[in-house]
C-alpha cells in the first residue's frame, strides 16, 4: 500500500457523513465546529466559502474546496449574503434566533436538502472524522483552505458522487464511503501538483520510483528490522546512493523516517487500543519495550504509559 493511500486506511473513520444541497439564492451556512477534513464541492451554480474571518473564495462549477483545520466556515451563494443559518453540534439554527425543528428541513431525496427551484446552486459536502496521530500526518499535506478548480479527473469523480448521494439501496453507506475518498485522492492529487501548493517531503518522494517504493516497504510493514541497506537492496540501489537520494528527497535519513513512522502508529494505537505497552512496541518493531519508550519519549515527551493516561482524561468531558 503506498504513503497516501496507507495514511487514509489508517486515519480515516468509516461512515462519513455526505449531504448534497439544492438552494436558490440567497442562501448562507456556517457550520460552527467543522470536522477535522470536510470536501466541499459546487456540482452547478457558484458559491463563496470563507474561514471564520477570512477573505471569501469564488467556487465556480466543479470546483473542489479541502477545508482542513478551520474551526468554523461559511459558504454562500456569494460574499454578500449575510450569515442566515448556523449548524452547530449537529443542530441548525437561525441566525439571531432559535433552533429549527427537523420536521422543518425540506428532503428532496435521500441525502438531498433545499428548495430544488430553478436557477439553484447544488452543493455536495462531505465530513471525515480523521484519528490520532495518522490523521494529523493526512493533514499536514493541505493549507486551511485549498480550492481545487474543475478538472476532467475530479468532474468525473464527482459526477459518480453526486449520482449515488441521492440513492438509498444496500450497501449505499459503503459507495458513499468509497466514492467520497475517490473525490478527496483525486482533489489532492490535484492540490499537490499546483505550482504554488507546498506538500510535504515525501508526496513529492513518492514520484521517484527507488524511494517511493521504499516508502511503500516501510508503511506496509514498519515492524520489520529495517538497515539502509536492506531498503537499498529492496529497490536496486547502493547503500550509499539511496541514503543519500531518500534523506534528499524527504528530508530525513530512510531510519529516521521509520522512527518517526513507527512512533505515529504507536500512538494511534496506545490512544485506541488496550493493548499493553509491550504488544505496541512489538507491533510496531521494538522487542525492547525500554527501548520503545525511550523513543516514544523522545518523540511524545512522555512515556507511553503517561501519556495514554494524558490522552484518556483528555477525552473524559
Amino acid at each position: 500500500m503506498d504513503v497516501l493511500s496507507d495514511l487514509l486506511h489508517r486515519a480515516r473513520a468509516r461512515n462519513a457523513l455526505v449531504r448534497q444541497m439544492i438552494q436558490r439564492p440567497p442562501w448562507s451556512l456556517t457550520f460552527a465546529d467543522a470536522p477535522p477534513l470536510t470536501v466541499v464541492a459546487t456540482l452547478g451554480g457558484h458559491a463563496s466559502i470563507r474561514l471564520d474571518d477570512g477573505e471569501p473564495v469564488h467556487l465556480a462549477a466543479g470546483d473542489i474546496a479541502l477545508i482542513s483545520g478551520a474551526g468554523s466556515y461559511t459558504i454562500a451563494d456569494g460574499p454578500g449574503t449575510p450569515p442566515q443559518m448556523v449548524i452547530r453540534e449537529g443542530r441548525k439554527y437561525v441566525v439571531g434566533g432559535g433552533e429549527v425543528p427537523a420536521g422543518a428541513h425540506r428532503s428532496l431525496a435521500p441525502r438531498t436538502y433545499g428548495d430544488g427551484l430553478p436557477g439553484a446552486t447544488i452543493m455536495l459536502r462531505g465530513a471525515y472524522e480523521l484519528r490520532g496521530d495518522v490523521g494529523d500526518r493526512l493533514m499536514e499535506m493541505l493549507p486551511p483552505l485549498a480550492v481545487v478548480p474543475a478538472g476532467p479527473r475530479t468532474r468525473a469523480a464527482l459526477d459518480l458522487l453526486a449520482v449515488e448521494v441521492a440513492c438509498d439501496e444496500p450497501g449505499q453507506d459503503a459507495v458513499l464511503d468509497r466514492l467520497l475518498d475517490l473525490v478527496l485522492v483525486v482533489a489532492l492529487r490535484a492540490w499537490c501538483a499546483r505550482p504554488d501548493a507546498t506538500p510535504p517531503a515525501w508526496y513529492g518522494a513518492l514520484a521517484d520510483p527507488a524511494i517511493g517504493e521504499a516508502l511503500r516497504l516501510l508503511h506496509e510493514d514498519p515492524a520489520h528490522r529495517w538497515t539502509v541497506a536492506a531498503l537499498a537492496g529492496e529497490v536496486g540501489m547502493s547503500r550509499a546512493a539511496f541514503a543519500a537520494r531518500f534523506t534528499g528527497l524527504v528530508g530525513e535519513p530512510p531510519l529516521t523516517y521509520l522512527t518517526g513512522w513507527r512512533m505515529t502508529v504507536a500512538a494511534d494505537l496506545l490512544r485506541d487500543t488496550d493493548a499493553t505497552v509491550a504488544a505496541v512496541a512489538r507491533t510496531v518493531g521494538y522487542e525492547d519495550p525500554f527501548a520503545f519508550s525511550v523513543a516514544f519519549k523522545r518523540t511524545h515527551r512522555a512515556s507511553p504509559s503517561i501519556w495514554r493516561r494524558g490522552q484518556l482524561d483528555r477525552s473524559v468531558p
